[in-house]
């Protein structure tokens, strides 16, 4: 701790799930020690990232593409569990296995550049949070999009009577037993909430911004390349990054065959307004609610970034790798195109590999093959 009160390290990485934790594995497969070289920080009180927020009925044998940390795989899990608990103990077990000692619950508010007039600061980064200050000279910004959850507007919304929520308060299908229930949104998610509502519900109701695309069969490897350039490419642009799920498609499963042939996955578009009672639209049409359950999506969570002024003109931030272009000091995992549980992995190897040049280090290159 220098004389300002403000602790100083190499690198630190904000966010300890997927994308965090295999950057902070990278970290010390290439040298760097926890607590002194580089420090983790992470917002949740427990480990598991994102994870330990889903909703009990979001078992473990219904994640799609859930990909291992780099170096420890996840063996026997029971299909039957919680995601919650099973990826929350893999987590917590990476975490011991490999001594990455994440401080938690620590809320990241602010990181802006040193204090070019406190000695040994200029060039430096400060990253302001509720355990303190923060300095680094590079920054592994891992905070994927949990933390803010997107609610879209539509005229009326304030005067509807019954209970408006979003997924990520999404408690599991009995709490919409005997109601009826309108779900907004074409993703996964939305899928799933409508899927487990239905079975308890008095009625539901999908609704869709877009038709939804059904991709029967597998999604190969060369569907996935295909699917992250068309999301890397937004990122180049500087435009605000999409969800990579939304331009491959819905996988079509044999669950939601029967609840299409049921009634139940037929979508409508998506209303002109919210009514006190329910939601219209504009041919007269109406559909009655006592919930609507936003299954809108979620916005990536780097408003902490924001005195770096690292967005560009189209509203997003544009990478090189995985390096922001207008701050070389700043790596961002876990956003645009490696927002999925892969993508993760790599972006983590990737940013500490860019890192060690920036740093200047003399140790070992990672092996290519970790």
């Amino acid at each position: 701790m220098n004389n300002h009160g403000v602790r100083e390290t190499e690198v630190v990485v904000i966010g300890a799930g997927q994308a965090g934790l295999s950057a902070a594995y990278h970290l010390r497969r290439a040298g760097y020690e926890p607590d002194e070289d580089f420090v983790v920080l992470d917002r949740s009180p427990r480990p598991g990232g994102a994870w330990q927020f889903r909703w009990p009925t979001l078992t473990y044998g219904k994640v799609h593409g859930m990909h291992a940390l780099p170096g420890m795989e996840l063996t026997g899990a029971d299909a039957s569990r919680p995601s919650s608990e099973v990826i929350g103990g893999y987590f917590a077990g990476y975490e011991r296995a490999f001594g990455l000692r994440v401080h938690r619950p620590v809320a990241v508010r602010a990181v802006r550049d040193g204090q070019a007039g406190q000695e040994g600061q200029a060039g430096r980064l400060t990253v302001e949070s509720s355990e303190g200050l923060w300095s680094a000279r590079a920054l592994i910004n891992a905070t994927g999009t949990w933390d803010r959850p997107f609610w879209p507007r539509y005229p009326g919304q304030e005067l509807f009577r019954g209970r408006q929520l979003h997924t990520a308060d999404y408690p599991g299908p009995q709490a919409f037993a005997g109601q009826r229930v309108v779900v907004v949104g074409g993703g996964t998610s939305a899928v799933q909430h409508l899927l487990e509502i239905a079975e308890v519900a008095a009625a539901t109701t999908w609704v869709t911004r877009r038709p939804p695309v059904f991709r029967e069969g597998p999604f190969d490897e060369e569907w996935g390349r295909a699917a992250v350039a068309r999301v890397e490419e937004r990122v180049r642009r500087g435009l605000p990054p999409q969800s990579v799920v939304s331009v491959t498609g819905l996988p079509m499963t044999e669950a939601m065959e029967r609840a299409r042939a049921a009634g139940v996955l037929v979508p409508r578009p998506v209303f002109d307004r919210v009514t006190p009672s329910g939601v219209a639209w504009a041919d007269g049409s109406s559909a009655d609610a006592d919930v609507i359950l936003w299954a809108t999506g979620f916005r990536a969570a780097v408003d902490h970034l924001a005195p770096l002024k690292l967005r560009e003109p189209g509203g997003g931030i544009r990478l090189e790798g995985t390096r922001a272009a207008r701050d070389p000091r700043v790596h961002l995992v876990g956003y645009g195109p490696s927002a999925s549980t892969i993508g993760a992995n790599r972006a983590g190897r990737a940013a500490v590999r860019e890192i060690r040049e920036l740093l200047g280090s003399s140790q070992p290159l990672i092996p290519a093959a970790v």
